[in-house]
């Protein structure tokens, strides 16, 4: 063991590594008997591609590039494919990302449009696409802009033919629904084709504030005497699905956490979370077995994955090293496919037999690419904030196998702040925080007041707050920290993107807590994101996060980093994609403006062809690696091999 400063450690885990495994498998699939999805292939421009595991265990990439299996419907995307076997072969339809056109394939031959693009807007869009090959259609979530507005937009149940016929012709598309609801979710059909169930909601509601489930009869493929069934302003359904004998499943909150019911009754008590956040439609928490029982993602904080029987209330988890799983289910018989992951695995695909209660890996399976001696062991803490409330948090402290710091040395901290806000930090393999961990600095991830997982009373902590709790609470995990010894004092940081990028602007802007930033595609306007610089899906969401704007116009002033920049004293590094449509570049560049001339150490690196998240492996290294220099240069450390960010005043 050698004694070396913190933040010098020589680590195997590179911003290449950890850039290669990036993103996780996702929109897990049954065509046949045979299990599909899609995953991330960073290395060609971030595209998702689509994954095919044949019977005899062997994958396959189904479609090379530049096929990128991705919608953006409501800009967060939803379940962009669906196969069923024809004549004994595959028959897919997805959503191509460049076009946003849905495509027919049939593997040997090469993917054919079925839907037009548009000359208006941002086009048309789709998701959740459901194949019903008895109507020779694809029923589906269509998003029609109709002006080039982000608002100019409506959003229907519809059909597309699987002829191609509507290829070039809007008008053969066949609308199920009006467009009275905001937004919908794609239709589950009873398995005797008989009712269909979604979910529909309205501006300024979020899905997780309130949702109304709507169930119609499905007559002559037509969807006839909509009625709403479930939810309302103040109750979020978060999945519905119908169950093998035809009785209406779904997840509400109504008593404060997500939970199961069937045609009304709840079926599985408990202060869990049986649902969650819906932030891309088509998630999945819970997908009902032939035989009656319910396979179901749940959990408080940290989810698993278990079978419960709706009969006796009586719910089995699978064994496993899983702590998360993602919400993304699909069954076939009694089968169950999950994505799972632990500290020590990244996300694998699972698959339980649920007549031995057997799971196994069945794909993308877990290969270290390191000695997994070198990865973090979190610690799950909660801590407390300001009038005692709880903050949940994860804690990884710096580990490396062959080195420790000198006995009198207290390492550097970064608090993560994670986005939504209404989101979730989960319990699994990062490398990106390995990158650092594994270098002698410390990774505190917290769970502010408004992160789902705790029940709607934590969510609901952030309600008119964006900026105070979340702030508050990082600050009071850092300090905490501070405090017991864990973590220096002078050598704190806090990072974010999106909703976290907001809290560490809002950090560096509003606290003396940290001696540095990393800011990454964030919010720093409120007025301006309130009032057209963003999304439809969003362009309400600050209605409830900080209040109506019309009634408290003088908080969204008060509450915005970039009417405070003249408060940011300490270095910080602001990354950005430009083709960002929700959170675009105006916001920082608007701060940066009124950043010059104040000699503040900054850099601003804005990433041409990135968009809200980061998916290619060049931009994901240059920002690990950027931000570990800013790091460095403000903390005194000195990790080798890293290129040096140059920060401007």
């Amino acid at each position: 063991m050698q004694t070396s400063p913190y933040g010098s450690w020589p680590s195997p885990i590179d911003a290449a590594l950890a850039a290669a495994h990036d993103g996780h498998p996702e929109w897990l699939g049954f065509v046949g008997d045979e299990v599909w999805w899609t995953e991330p292939r960073p290395a060609e421009g971030g595209r998702r591609t689509l994954v095919r595991r044949r019977a005899d265990g062997t994958e396959e990439s189904v479609l090379p590039a530049p096929w990128n299996v991705r919608s953006r419907v409501i800009e967060y995307g939803g379940h962009p494919w669906a196969g069923a076997v024809v004549a004994g072969e595959p028959l897919v339809v997805f959503v191509h990302f460049a076009d946003q056109r849905l495509y027919r394939y049939e593997p040997g031959s090469e993917p054919r449009p079925l839907t037009p693009v548009s000359p208006v807007g941002g086009g048309l869009r789709w998701a959740e696409p459901q194949l019903r090959l008895d109507l020779g259609e694809v029923w589906c979530v269509l998003e029609e802009f109709t002006g080039d507005g982000p608002t100019d937009v409506r959003r229907v149940l519809a059909a597309v033919p699987l002829d191609g016929s509507a290829a070039q012709d809007r008008d053969a598309v066949r609308e199920l629904t009006d467009d009275r609801h905001r937004f919908v979710t794609g239709p589950r059909i009873s398995l005797d084709g008989s009712r269909a169930a979604w979910l529909a909601w309205d501006h300024p509601r979020m899905p997780w504030d309130g949702t109304e489930l709507i169930v119609a009869e499905v007559h002559e493929g037509m969807l006839r005497e909509p009625r709403t069934v479930a939810g309302g302003p103040e109750e979020s359904i978060a999945q519905a699905d119908w169950s093998s004998d035809g009785r209406l499943l779904y997840a509400s909150d109504r008593t404060g956490w997500w939970n199961l019911y069937r045609d009304g009754e709840q079926l599985c008590p408990r202060e869990e979370e049986f649902g969650g956040a819906l932030w891309k439609l088509g998630h999945r928490w819970f997908a009902p077995l032939a035989g009656g029982l319910i396979a179901v993602v749940h959990g408080s904080g940290s989810t698993a994955l278990g079978i419960l029987d709706p009969e006796t209330g009586e719910l089995v988890d699978a064994a496993g090293p899983w702590t998360e799983f993602a919400p993304t289910l699909a069954v076939h018989g009694e089968r169950v496919v999950a994505v799972g992951a632990s500290p020590r695995t990244a996300y694998e695909v699972v698959e339980l037999d649920t007549r031995t209660g057997h799971a196994r890996v069945i794909g993308t399976e877990h290969d270290d690419p390191v000695d997994p001696v070198h990865y973090p062991e979190p610690l799950i803490r909660t801590f407390t904030g300001p009038d005692g409330r709880d903050i949940h948090a994860h804690v990884y402290p710096p580990h490396h196998p062959g080195y420790r710091a000198p006995g009198d040395e207290l390492p550097p901290y970064v608090v993560w702040a994670h986005g939504g806000p209404t989101g979730h930090a989960p319990l699994v393999l990062d490398l990106a925080i390995a990158y650092f961990t594994s270098r002698g600095i410390g990774v505190a991830e917290v769970n502010y007041g408004g992160s789902t997982g705790y029940g709607r009373e934590y969510r609901g902590r952030l309600r008119e707050q964006w900026g105070v709790v979340d702030v508050e609470d990082c600050a009071a995990v850092a300090l905490a920290l501070a405090d017991e010894g864990t973590a220096d004092r002078d050598r704190l940081a806090v990072r974010g993107g999106s909703a976290g990028g907001w809290t560490a602007a809002a950090s560096l802007t509003t606290t003396d807590v940290y001696a540095c930033g990393t800011i990454v595609y964030p919010i720093l306007d409120l007025a301006g994101w309130g009032t057209g610089e963003t999304h439809d899906f969003e362009s309400q969401y600050l209605e409830s996060l900080v209040g109506p704007l019309a009634e408290v116009p003088g908080r969204y002033a008060e509450r915005s980093p970039v009417e405070h920049a003249d408060r940011v004293t300490v270095p910080f590094l602001l990354l950005q994609g430009l083709d960002d449509v929700i959170c675009p570049p105006a916001q920082c560049e608007r701060f940066l403006a009124r950043i010059a001339g104040r000699r503040v150490p900054h850099a601003y690196i804005a990433f041409e062809g990135e968009g809200h998240g980061f998916r290619r492996a060049e931009t994901m290294i240059r920002v690990l690696e950027s931000e570990l220099s800013l790091y460095a240069q403000v903390f005194g450390l000195n990790p080798p091999g890293v290129p040096t960010l140059e920060l401007t005043k």
